[in-house]
């Protein structure tokens, strides 16, 4: 099989360019099953985001005006690019005050329990886990997964070491492994690869069904969030 580390070119920009190579597909990018489930749990999703995506634009217009999507460009399959969306959970000029927010994560994420670029509905819409709901649009699509590995921004891929690459053979995911056992508790990088790793070891189409049951029971617990 030939290495992950092959994918990319080895370069600190933040642009990233998956070369073509030959490998083996993991078996979960090919399931007809997952892609069946990812439609209907997406279809669903879908209609939900409908629903609520009224009340959460005029609560952002009082809060803090803007708009009520972010979109960023993340990696996945194979490295490939892709536009992910979000409803909105921080102030509109955030990444601009980026360098002014202390990272207290280790490694290629960036995290920080009291971002004060966080507003107050966006607190709301990630202690729920509602931020993540318009990326329904992304599995429908094939982009991403209802399960799957945690999607990395092009930035975080630019600085990867051999073995982060592993993370990419499978479809990134709304909920996964390190949704389930942490979420924004889990301020290790590596901790994050092995999670996803350990995913891609168990998967099989009753595993999926499991992890997202026990996400619904950890969002509804509020456990590791911020």
């Amino acid at each position: 099989m030939t290495s992950p580390a092959n994918l990319y070119p080895r370069n600190t920009s933040t642009r990233v360019q998956p070369l073509r190579v030959e490998r083996q597909v993991h078996a979960s990018v090919v399931s007809k099953t997952k892609r069946a489930l990812d439609i209907f749990g997406a279809i669903v999703g879908l209609m939900i985001t409908g629903l609520i995506a009224i009340p959460i634009a005029i609560a952002m217009q009082f809060d803090d005006p803007g708009k009520i999507f972010y979109s960023q460009t993340r990696c996945g399959f194979s490295g490939k690019p892709f536009t992910i969306w979000k409803f909105r959970s921080m102030i509109a000029n955030a990444e601009q005050k980026r360098h002014l927010v202390e990272n207290q994560a280790i490694g290629h994420i960036f995290k920080n329990e009291n971002d004060p670029r966080v507003t107050r509905v966006g607190r709301f819409l990630r202690r729920t886990s509602i931020d993540e709901f318009p990326q329904f649009w992304n599995v429908l699509k094939g982009e991403m997964s209802l399960v799957g590995t945690r999607p990395p921004t092009t930035a975080e891929v630019a600085m990867y070491e051999d073995h982060h690459f592993e993370r990419l053979k499978v479809k990134p995911g709304i909920t996964g492994e390190w949704q389930v056992r942490g979420r924004s508790e889990i301020l290790d990088f590596e901790d994050i690869v092995r999670l996803d790793l350990e995913y891609q070891q168990k998967w099989s189409f009753f595993y999926d069904l499991k992890l997202i049951f026990q996400t619904i029971a950890v969002v509804l617990a509020r456990k590791g969030a911020c």
